[in-house]
């Protein structure tokens, strides 16, 4: 079993200020589990704390039925793979690779056939007798997840792992550790601060900030149900857009005035909001939740803004349109077809269904 349980978990480095603030975090076996946020946000000393090389200020770490708190790294049968590979230089593949295998006295035989079926699964059955000065950065990087591999361990923890690889190389890596968890049914404990790779990777994702862990759920639940305003604002590409304004009155009907902008609210939303009218609340909305009119039927005309195309930005499939409202900047992704006039008015349409409000003092979820 390897179950991973932190209870309280803190560290401080100095005085009160805590890098990691009472995390209580649940990994199940065989779990992928993403721990992402910003730099600074406590996610690689929490995984840190859970290999052994930081102590725990406060809390317990729980390895299996293990308490671990105590046990020295070596002892705690985790492997870790690092953003900066940390291969010896002098050191074939094969021997970087065996090097902890030897170092446990493991006999020949068995070195070999860990060494060779780990070299399989990830392709550098051919590199085995090259130096890492040899390599290229993609190749390093599976020598050092491929040392992990021929430890068997119970938990594999990665830094950061594909932080030092050029934007191609991160994609095909990424779905190379997708792969190989599915291949070895391990529990991995994933650190980084790409929400994309979180997204993508995680059976689960645990969303950091200044030390606090904000929010654990599947990714789809983290991208369309945010808890609070930082989460929504953080995942996702582009980020959330974000406006201040008030909910208002108007015709017994209920809608958000920005200022600017006004747009009305739908029926499902009502009892949530209804007691925020006359107040400043904020509106979230995802980019791909704005639409041209152009290209929208029967657009409800209450849900009609007129804007101002600061930029357009083409991506080959999809087109980012950078717009201003007069109080507030924002961005829309719409299709390639979509080409307007930049410094030109025009007519978007807001999905009022897919939009989120938080509360302007907590920035807490309200809808």
């Amino acid at each position: 079993m390897a179950q991973v349980s932190l209870k309280n978990v803190s560290k401080s480095f100095t005085g009160d200020a805590n890098a990691v603030n009472k995390v209580n975090l649940g990994i199940e076996n065989k779990e992928f589990m993403v721990l992402v946020g910003p730099s600074g946000c406590g996610k690689s000393t929490t995984l840190r704390m859970i290999a052994g090389l930081e102590e725990i200020s406060e809390g317990q770490i729980y390895i299996g039925d293990k308490l671990v708190n105590d046990v020295p790294a070596k002892d705690r049968d985790i492997a870790m793979v690092f953003q900066n590979y940390a291969l010896y230089p002098h050191m074939t593949v094969f021997e970087n690779m065996s090097f902890g295998l030897r170092l446990r006295r493991y006999s020949k035989p068995e070195i070999l056939q860990r060494v060779n079926s780990a070299a399989d699964i990830l392709g550098i059955k051919h590199l085995l007798g090259r130096r890492p000065r040899e390599l290229s950065g993609g190749e390093r990087q599976r020598v050092a997840v491929g040392r992990a591999i021929v430890r068997k361990p119970l938990v594999f923890l990665f830094d950061e792992p594909l932080s030092n690889l050029d934007a191609k190389l991160r994609v095909q890596m990424r779905t190379e550790i997708h792969k190989l968890h599915i291949r070895l049914q391990a529990t991995i404990i994933y650190v980084t601060h790409d929400q994309v790779e979180a997204m993508t990777m995680g059976d689960r994702i645990a969303v950091m900030k200044d030390g606090v862990l904000q929010q654990v759920a599947d990714p789809i639940t983290i991208y369309d149900k945010p808890k609070n305003k930082f989460v929504a604002g953080f995942i996702g590409s582009p980020p959330m857009n974000f406006m201040n304004g008030r909910i208002i009155k108007k015709d017994s009907r209920l809608y958000f005035d920005e200022g600017k902008l006004m747009v009305k609210l739908v029926e499902d939303m009502l009892d949530r909001i209804t007691p925020y009218v006359g107040k400043e609340i904020i509106l979230g909305i995802r980019s791909e939740d704005i639409y041209d009119k152009l290209f929208v039927s029967e657009a409800p005309p209450e849900n009609i803004v007129r804007v101002n195309c600061e930029v357009y930005e083409p991506m080959g499939s999809e087109v980012y349109l950078y717009l201003n409202t007069g109080k507030h900047t924002f961005v829309a992704r719409v299709g390639a077809h979509d080409r307007p006039k930049v410094n030109q008015d025009m007519d978007l349409v807001f999905d009022m269904s897919k939009v989120h409000f938080f509360d302007k003092d907590t920035e807490e979820t309200i809808i």
